[in-house]
């Protein structure tokens, strides 16, 4: 067993346990227990939590896009943390697959594998990646002493002075009309187009956001702080409150209440984004308040939450509209 990861008093922990026949799991200076910024295979961004509950470790995931969602198992063999995802056939509980991924620490930096396995056991890949222990949150911040910075105009009205699609090989449907910020993605009747997102060049530290947003029915996109936290937009007027509605900040934070307005009218988002903080006022009421962000979401652009990034518009789903984006910077 290799023991340059824990200390002596962990190790002695450790071997207390295991003399009492109880699971390593719940050694109570467990290095593997936190959460963790991923850089996956191909640069994109993920995120692994790992908790401890009832002496047994748990976690959750997310690995480039999509949402959040919790692993199959959480183990530890020796100095390596192993997790697995089970994947399976649409709603059955056939197994048509699974990940494993392999863990082991130098510091608060993570050296990961993940190798992928058919149903009957067939290895498909296998890559490696890195991860960062992402430091404590800290205390929610008191807004009412947060000093914000003059008005930046993000959108001219005139055209996408400021703007930048983030990858070109893409349709890009963004362009003005009418002083409105729009993207028309037309799409097929059988299949789907992805168009372009877009990013402002500049890039910001905390801020407080202003903007209008007009929704299509079925519209769906998103508005990401510094790159890194969806506040979704989509046509989900009607719908119980949920982390993929409207104002919430992506599979991560659900609105206490539903604010939003049916599609084709216009809506405001008021977004403060302060020390990981988080506080979303949808159409005059306050949806999210001051609540804390535990890492990136599906989509960003990285998983480094402390890099200042761009406002950064998703446009790769459905048409949508924006109007009147002003930005006010944090002053420290």
């Amino acid at each position: 067993m290799k023991i340059g990861a824990y200390s002596v008093v962990g190790l002695a922990l450790m071997l207390l346990v295991q003399a009492c026949g109880l699971p390593r799991a719940i050694a109570a200076d467990n290095p593997f227990v936190g959460r963790w910024a991923l850089t996956i295979p191909g640069g994109k961004a993920g995120w692994l939590g790992i908790e401890e509950h009832n002496g047994k470790l748990a976690g959750s995931i997310l690995w480039g896009g999509g949402s959040v969602v919790p692993v199959s198992s959480v183990q530890l063999d020796g100095d390596t943390l192993v997790v697995t995802r089970v994947r399976y056939r649409g709603k059955s509980k056939a197994v048509a697959g699974k990940e494993i991924i392999k863990a082991q620490l130098k510091g608060d930096q993570m050296e990961l594998t993940i190798q992928r396995e058919t149903a009957d056991g067939r290895i498909r890949g296998k890559a490696r990646f890195t991860g960062k222990r992402i430091p404590p949150l800290p205390p929610a911040p008191d807004l009412t002493k947060v000093e914000f910075g003059k008005p930046i105009i993000l959108f001219n009205g005139k055209d996408l002075t400021g703007w930048e699609v983030l990858d070109p090989n893409v349709p890009n449907g963004w362009h003005v009309r009418d002083g409105i910020l729009a993207n028309d993605a037309k799409q097929p009747a059988h299949g789907h187009i992805r168009y372009a997102n877009i990013r402002t060049k500049a890039v910001f530290g905390d801020f407080k956001l202003k903007l209008e947003v007009r929704v299509p029915p079925g519209g769906n996109s998103g508005v990401y702080l510094r790159g890194v936290y969806e506040v979704q937009v989509a046509d989900t007027y009607g719908h119980p409150c949920d982390s993929h509605n409207m104002g919430a900040i992506y599979s991560r934070i659900t609105p206490t209440v539903a604010a939003e307005k049916p599609a084709g009218q216009w809506q405001t988002l008021d977004i403060t984004l302060v020390d990981r903080h988080v506080t979303v006022i949808l159409n005059g009421t306050k949806i999210i308040d001051n609540q804390p962000l535990l890492g990136c979401t599906g989509g960003a652009l990285w998983s480094d939450e402390f890099r200042p990034g761009p406002i950064y518009l998703q446009g790769d789903h459905t048409s949508i509209e924006y109007r009147n984006l002003v930005l006010r910077p944090v002053v420290r």
